[in-house]
């Protein structure tokens, strides 16, 4: 029981797929998965960004604090 993703393993995995979903479902479900991974990210980032705001608000001077 050697690698877990071994070519043979791939093509069976491959094989299934197409028979679940149907050759021309498959575009449109990796369409789907892109477009989830790609808003996952953007949350990601927008949550990063409110974590970093106060550790920037604190880093102005205090003239800007005042000023914006």
């Amino acid at each position: 029981m050697g690698d877990l993703f071994a070519p043979t393993h791939l093509i069976w995995i491959l094989l299934i797929v197409i028979l679940l979903f149907g050759a021309k479902k498959i575009p449109d479900l990796a369409k789907g998965i892109g477009e989830g991974i790609k808003e996952f990210k953007k949350a990601s980032k927008d949550v990063e960004k409110e974590a970093d705001a106060p550790k920037i608000a604190e880093k102005k001077p205090d003239s800007e604090k005042k000023e914006g």
